[in-house]
């Protein structure tokens, strides 16, 4: 029997978010209900509500979560009622090009759940990356739920589900960060910290967090990084390279998206350098570099989506981490909020306020 539950939607470009009566539908083949515990305020998030991913609205937001299996539909076997999940937004097809490749991460058709989830009035909803967990109860394919050790509580595991995941990711998976490597994370909010926490945990000795908030450099500290440049009073890319010896960083992740920071961290990596960029740019965003630099400093320039994570692989083994106390997912929840508090959330965000708030249900 189909649930009629509380969720936080999107109607309009920049309108305020409401709280709203949805319909989640009984699972078909394939899919899973997940009783939500708690979901990370991301910055997806409000990149659907400003329009910035597509106008399919009304959005269903929230995809950084974490709760129980509720009910599953024919064929599954994924899950089962009862398992404690991470939700992701790369449910694996395992046969396309890139899965029969033997690099699931880059999976070209990844599924969601066939069935809509609806406002009362029978409206269609578009939930955010195919998730929309900012809800009592979600509709997912059973593929988009990760089973992890239930010791880890919600409002941490659930950050693996985006932001965490893809800066962890982008350090370990994309840039191949090693044991005394040197790294430079450009924008130290809640994916540059992770970039950065990433770094320390697979090694990396010189770790520098660069931003223009001496509040998030703070941050930046706290997750890992040795040292830290205010770009608003230096230039960023003279004091990697002073902090490196004079020769730039192994690794430079662009964890902001906008040209002029892509250019830095070009600018700011050693000859053979990894460039990585995990800021989501805007559709009218280009850059600039010279072509003789792109050949003679070699090395390489990644895209870095969802850290090139593979969720069954990576989620489990990040709680596991976190449970050991290696990982301090903890300290990437800034508050805990309800569900009435999601709009606030956003103008916190957008100030630079906290790293995450967690709505807990």
């Amino acid at each position: 029997m189909a649930s009629e539950v509380k969720a936080v939607v999107a109607r309009g470009k920049g309108a305020p978010v409401g709280i709203e009566t949805i319909v989640v539908p009984d699972p078909g083949p394939g899919e899973a209900v997940v009783d939500v515990q708690a979901c990370g305020v991301c910055h997806t998030d409000l990149h659907y509500r400003e329009g910035g991913i597509s106008d399919d609205y009304p959005f269903l937001l929230g995809q950084e979560a974490a709760g129980r299996v509720s009910a599953v539909g024919e064929g599954v076997a994924e899950v089962a009622v009862g398992d404690y999940v991470v939700l992701n937004w790369r449910a694996v097809c395992g046969r396309c090009r890139a899965c029969l490749a033997g690099k699931p991460w880059y999976c070209f058709a990844t599924h969601n759940a066939a069935q809509k989830m609806t406002l009362a009035d029978g409206t269609e909803l578009s939930p955010a990356l195919g998730i929309g967990a900012f809800a009592e109860k979600t509709l997912v394919h059973a593929g988009q739920c990760t089973k992890v050790d239930p010791a880890a509580p919600p409002t941490a595991a659930g950050l693996l589900g985006c932001g965490v995941m893809a800066g962890v990711g982008a350090a370990i998976n994309t840039g191949a960060v090693q044991r005394g490597e040197s790294v430079a994370v450009f924008g130290c909010g809640g994916v540059g910290d992770a970039a950065i926490a990433g770094a320390r945990l697979a090694g990396a000795t010189t770790i520098i967090g660069v931003d223009l908030d001496d509040r998030k450099l703070e941050w930046a500290r706290k997750m890992g990084a040795t040292h830290t440049v205010n770009a608003s009073r230096t230039d960023p890319v003279q004091a990697v390279k002073e902090l490196t010896g004079g020769f730039g960083v192994d690794v430079a992740i662009d964890a902001v998206g906008h040209p002029k920071v892509f250019e830095q961290a070009f600018s700011a990596r050693d000859l053979a350098g990894r460039v990585v960029l995990v800021g989501v740019p805007t559709p009218d965003m280009r850059i600039d570099l010279p072509l003789l630099d792109v050949f003679g400093r070699g090395g390489a320039i990644k895209s870095s989506w969802y850290g090139d994570c593979l969720p069954s692989r990576d989620f489990p083994m990040l709680v596991d981490l976190y449970l050991q106390g290696r990982f301090d997912l903890d300290a990437f929840v800034s508050e805990t909020i309800g569900l009435d508090e999601v709009e606030a959330a956003f103008e916190k965000m957008h100030r630079g306020e906290v790293l995450r708030s967690v709505v807990v249900f």
